[in-house]
């Protein structure tokens, strides 16, 4: 198989590398960190509707580019690189992609094309939970009311749901063993969203309390028809999305580490030229080649006309690495910058909180490596 990139998508990576070197350098990710709404509203704006980023996974149908999977990761990598503040990751990677794989065609109609014009902010629940959003549905309720549904309960992680227009909330319907999905608007009577102090000041998430939300019936969005197949594809490509950030953001920390060692002297000469400090580097960026082959490997698959069991063990296994080789990166950044590596002025210590964080985004490591074991020997 060829994995080289095509003369387009070498021409997406490369726009999304110069436009994020501009506008995500490290003062505007301080500024937007300590921003109330945890994002630059003019980056936004730009990404959405001059760059039309939001939608290049989304079908020409809903006003997408209807590019694939590796055009996707493409440009995760560099806003992972970049540590972008945005609410990209919530809206394409969680709302559009679960809108995509479940949704049923009069949602699908109603929010895809104002996601892809990038005029629409969506959220959905980032649990740390292997089994597809399961945990999520446990917390929430939903009944019938009439022609209403009337939601209770607690979410306890939304990324970004203080930008989003919509909020898609997994919830438990009496006599149905499969959770629904449901969309309320963020102005919603009986919506509380509180803002949650979290490790990673890069990305905001809130919980949502919900006390007897009532929704009109079209606001139930899921086709139960599309679940079985459906949830475990949305999971794999969201864990595909979050390795991909994390690919970039362990080539990040290499390259800082390569920086700051070269200008860093001791005993008259760089430390670069030390060869301990030159073996870590090189395990560092071993390990981020292999995770990259894993990432756009997933990505391959995910762009074929592949199986669900085949996609889920794929991103499974790109996510494991990433994310083992994001942790490792940042770890190593801090302890080659020395004294300086884990202070507020030097970014090791952004990528290091991010990796920590990023490690429980729908199912950690371990969890992850049992379902492919599993698997394997079914």
């Amino acid at each position: 198989m060829n994995f080289a990139l095509s003369a387009d998508q070498a021409m997406i990576r490369d726009a999304a590398q110069s436009f994020l070197a501009d506008v995500s350098g490290s003062p505007a990710v301080r500024a937007a960190a300590a921003n109330e709404a945890g994002f630059d509203a003019g980056v936004w704006r730009s990404i959405g509707s001059e760059l039309g980023w939001c939608g290049l996974p989304l079908a020409e149908e809903h006003g997408g580019l209807g590019l694939g999977a590796v055009e996707l990761v493409l440009v995760l990598e560099q806003m992972g690189r970049h540590l972008l503040c945005a609410p990209y990751f919530s809206t394409v990677c969680l709302a559009a992609n679960l809108l995509a794989q479940i949704g049923n065609l009069q949602a699908r109609r109603r929010f895809l094309l104002g996601i892809a014009e990038g005029k629409l902010c969506a959220t959905a629940p980032l649990d740390s939970s292997i089994d597809d959003w399961s945990d999520a549905a446990v917390q929430l309720r939903a009944h019938r009311a009439g022609d209403a549904w009337v939601l209770s309960g607690l979410c306890p992680r939304l990324p970004d749901a203080v930008a989003a227009d919509w909020l898609l909330f997994f919830a438990q319907v009496d006599g149905e063993q499969a959770p629904a999905l449901f969309a309320v608007p963020r102005a919603a009577a009986g919506l509380k969203i509180e803002t949650l102090q979290g490790w990673d000041a890069t990305r905001r998430f809130s919980s949502a309390t919900l006390k007897a939300v009532t929704l009109p019936s079209e606001n139930r969005i899921d086709d139960p028809l599309q679940l079985e197949q459906g949830l475990p594809r949305a999971a794999a490509l969201a864990r595909l999305a979050i390795a991909a950030e994390q690919l970039g953001g362990a080539q990040q920390c290499l390259d800082l580490t390569v920086a700051y060692t070269a200008t860093r002297r001791q005993f008259g000469r760089a430390i670069a030229s030390f060869q301990a400090v030159k073996h870590r580097c090189a395990e560092m960026m071993v390990r981020i080649e292999a995770a990259r082959s894993a990432v756009y490997g997933a990505a391959a698959v995910a762009a074929g006309k592949s199986s669900t069991d085949a996609l889920v063990l794929e991103c499974a296994a790109a996510r494991i690495l990433a994310s083992d080789t994001y942790f490792f990166c940042a770890q190593e950044a801090i302890q080659l910058h020395g004294g300086v590596g884990f202070t507020w002025e030097y970014d090791p210590q952004l990528y290091f909180k991010r990796a920590q964080a990023s490690s429980h985004w729908l199912g950690g490591a371990d969890a992850l490596r049992e379902r492919i074991a599993q698997a394997l020997i079914a």
